[in-house]
Order: structure tokens, then sequence, then C-alpha cells
């Protein structure tokens, strides 16, 4: 397979899970034979720039000419079987997905929400919102500045989900689209994709880690992400102050705008805060914790701390919101709590830490959730599948065209 992969790679001083799957499934697709090319840019180009960066950035959202260029060189010169994108903002643009033509088998993987929500995480005064997706409109997301509560920085992508709509981009354009979960699959069809060049293949983590034996792991519980609004951490807190005493160490690993607010939470609790760590650092804080919680508020994707979790068999207390409760499968391979609800989530978790059989038991469903769906063989067979589709829908689509 020759395969021409296209990412927008966010600004390096913030870690990023888009930016890891696109390595991994480059690298995937590397050590099983494929031939493989990569059209990248990064947002490092803009952020150094101040004000005329973010100018620069906001006009290449909806349409960058120069990038439709070059990507159609790329097509030409590489003659791919398939190009798949991951990601395009802000430089890179969906017009290139009118560049490629027809005659190539075109793949967007869905990392996010940011085809038809202008935020990219259809959330809006700390509550899932989807009123753009609903209303099929970008309307809303200006009214209320979804990005960066600001109608101004929110402009140029509302004016991209609504220019894209109008061209038919994303029904004519794109031959499969992937995203991460069933739930999100039937949210975006629900948008306006056609669900039947819809598939779902979620992340996978690389390797065959070791897992670390359960009684030599450290009593404490871990939760691994940005200490932003949506995350939930806020919650988190008020449960482990509820607890009391006799909580177990809590270990927070990231940075975020929240970090000082929750900090002067946490004073006098059992609470570490580790900071910004590098990924390795992150993995091990999880593999050698007895509980990761993902106490989020949003519709995640498929976070990434999930199939650490699962590699490592480390259960996993997550919120009954979006696809988490669907992939973490309730006293299975962890326990699933109320969203935004402290006393469900301490209710939950207490219960379970009471119960170290019932934790390690979790842990073991994990590791097996891990060995059948998130390996790195099984997702490589699941993303030719798709590529075969793909490359099915392109050459009806030629014929049909050819015979007209």
């Amino acid at each position: 397979m020759k395969v021409l992969l296209v990412h927008n790679f966010y600004g390096s001083g913030a870690p990023s899970g888009e930016n890891q799957v696109f390595e991994a499934e480059e690298n995937l697709l590397r050590v099983h034979g494929d031939s493989v090319s990569v059209f990248r840019r990064h947002s490092d180009e803009i952020r150094s720039l101040g004000i005329l960066g973010a100018a620069r950035g906001a006009l290449a959202t909806c349409w960058n000419p120069w990038m439709t260029v070059a990507i159609r060189q790329s097509v030409v010169a590489l003659r791919p079987d398939v190009v798949h994108v991951h990601n395009t903002f802000p430089l890179i643009s969906p017009g290139i997905f009118h560049a490629v033509g027809e005659q190539v088998a075109r793949v967007l993987t869905l990392h996010n929400y940011r085809l038809f929500c202008a935020a990219a995480i259809p959330m809006r005064e700390g509550n899932p919102c989807t009123e753009c997706l609903d209303r099929r409109s970008a309307w809303p997301a200006v009214k209320f500045g979804c990005y960066r509560g600001s109608r101004i920085a929110t402009l140029p992508l509302a004016a991209s989900v609504a220019i894209h709509r109008v061209m038919a981009t994303w029904t004519r354009e794109v031959d499969a689209f992937i995203t991460l979960s069933e739930f999100q699959r039937k949210l975006m069809a629900e948008a306006g994709l056609p669900l039947d060049k819809v598939h779902v293949k979620p992340n996978f983590y690389p390797g065959w880690p070791p897992v670390r034996q359960w009684a030599e792991r450290r009593p404490c519980v871990v939760f691994a992400g940005r200490l932003t609004a949506e995350k939930g951490v806020t919650h988190l807190l008020q449960a482990w102050k509820a607890w009391g005493a006799e909580a177990p160490e809590l270990r927070i690993v990231g940075d975020g705008d929240l970090r000082v607010e929750l900090t002067e939470m946490a004073a006098g609790l059992p609470v570490n805060f580790v900071g910004q760590v590098s990924s390795e650092r992150a993995q091990a804080e999880i593999a050698a914790a007895r509980l990761l919680v993902l106490p989020s508020v949003c519709f995640e994707g498929f976070p990434m701390v999930v199939r650490e979790a699962f590699a490592f068999g480390t259960p996993l207390a997550v919120s009954d919101i979006g696809p988490l409760p669907s992939i973490v499968e309730k006293n299975v391979s962890g326990l699933v709590f109320a969203p935004a609800s402290p006393e469900s989530l301490l209710r939950e978790v207490r219960a379970a830490w009471e119960s170290p059989d019932l934790l390690e038991r979790l842990g073991r469903g994990a590791r097996m959730e891990f060995e059948t769906k998130y390996t790195e063989d099984a997702n490589y067979r699941m993303l030719m599948a798709i590529y075969d589709q793909a490359i099915s829908v392109c050459r009806a689509r030629a014929s049909s065209a050819g015979q007209e």
C-alpha cells in the first residue's frame, strides 16, 4: 500500500494525543512494509509570530491555496493509493480534499468534532453542547464565542464549518472517515456525515508492555491529562475532600489553566501534583497505580490514557458520558460514575478501593481489553480494511464518472 499521511502538528509547547497517534500510525505502516510518505506542517510556524501568526492561521483555516497546490504536487509525484489526513487545522485546511483529485482514495481521521464544532469539543459553560451539530449550523458557535471564549477567534473556524458544508466537502470529497468510537460515529453521522463512509478504529498502544504485579504497585490513584474544565478534575478533588483522611494518595499528572485553583483546593489532602512530564514518565505513573480516574464532563474522542491503562493492566474509573462507558465496561475493566458528580465518583471509587480483590480483577480485565482490541496487529487489520473500503468507493466513483 502506498500511503501519503497528512498532519498539522499542534504546538510543541503542549502535549498532543493527536500528534502521538499520527506518529504511531506512521510507524505502524512502515513496520508492516507499506510505502509511506508524509506531508507535515507545524503550528509552531505561526506561534512565534504573535498577532501576525494568529492572523495567518485564521486566514488559512478554511482554505489555504498554497497547501492545496502543495498537496496536489505531492499526489502527482508520489501517486499514492491513499491520502490519509489526520489534522488540517490551522495551516493545511480542508481545501486539500478538493485538490487530491478523484483518482486517489481520501481518508480522514476524526480526532475530535471540529468538522461541525468550532471549539472541537462540544461543550459550553461546563456542559456538553451539540447545538451546532443538531442544527447543522455554525451560527451558535459565533453567537457564544465557543473557541477560546471569543467571537472573533471563533469566526474563521465557524466559517470553515459553514463553507465546507455548502461545498459538500464531507459528503463528496472524502471516501472514508475514521472515528475513535461508535458514539462518535453516530454523533457525526447525525450531524451530516454519510454513515456508510464512517468507520470505527480506536487508538492502539504500540508494543506489548509488561504488567506490574499488583503487590508491587503503589497504593495510589492517578489522574493524567490537562488541568482544564472539561476534564472534570475539580469534581475529582471535591470527592477526595469528602473522602477525608482515609483517602488514598491521588497523583495528578499534567498541567493546565486550573493548576493554581486545584492546588489551593488540594491543601491538606493526600494529593500530589506531579506536573507536566514526558509521555514515558506519565505512562510509568499509570503503570504503577492501582486505579486511573477519568472524570471528564465532555465528549471525549478516545483518550490516550485509556489505551495506556488497558496496556498496563490498570483498571479505570470513568464518567458516564460520551464514549467512555462503552470503552470501559463496568465491572469488567473498570468503574463508571455519573458525570460532574463528586458524590457518585466517591461512592464508586471508595467501594472499589475498599475491595482490593475487585480492583485487581478489573486490572486483569483491562489488560484483556488491550490484548483483544488495542494491539498493533488488531489496529493494523482495521486500518487496512478501511483503506480497502475507501479504495473501493474511489474506484466506483471513478467508474461512474467514466460512464457519464
